[in-house]
């Protein structure tokens, strides 16, 4: 949890925990079916739910897609190093970078590289392109390394 979100006058509790664990499996649940799961009525559960909202222990919910049927065959895990880490330098990057539709998610990260990109493609020769077209025309970039998802074994919600 991001340390601005978290709330040490609240602590979770274990009836919290399960809801974010049911919601986290299924944001359809309604407050019915997972007071049922919980073991507590509707009022109870539609309050505890709000407060994590409220609380920011919940930010969003958010429909998870089949990438394959979307066309995206391709998985990569892109480490980007920078050759400065002046501030106006990152901040550049940073800026352009999550413009690039392909790229999912991206984290500033400690160790080796700056930066690690989620690209979401459908093939090695869209990746191609996209390297040579989007990624190689931010400026300040050292040093790229490329690795390719062949499964995926766990994907969750946190």
């Amino acid at each position: 949890m991001e340390k601005e979100n978290y709330s040490p006058e609240y602590q979770l509790d274990q009836i919290d925990e399960q809801i974010l664990a049911l919601l986290v499996e299924n944001a359809k649940l309604g407050s019915k079916e997972i007071a049922a799961q919980v073991g507590l009525t509707v009022t109870p559960t539609y309050e505890r739910i709000r407060r994590l909202e409220k609380r920011g222990f919940i930010k969003s919910y958010k429909a998870v897609l089949d990438k394959k049927k979307l066309g995206k065959n391709l998985t990569v895990l892109c480490n980007v190093q920078l050759k400065s880490h002046a501030a106006e330098l990152l901040e550049s990057f940073e800026s352009q970078v999550i413009e690039l539709q392909e790229v999912t998610s991206c984290y500033h990260i400690a160790g080796n590289f700056d930066y690690l990109l989620i690209i979401e493609i459908e093939d090695m020769d869209e990746y191609a392109e996209f390297l040579k077209g989007k990624l190689a025309s931010i400026p300040h970039i050292a040093t790229v390394q490329s690795s390719f998802v062949m499964r995926a074994l766990k994907e969750t919600g946190f």
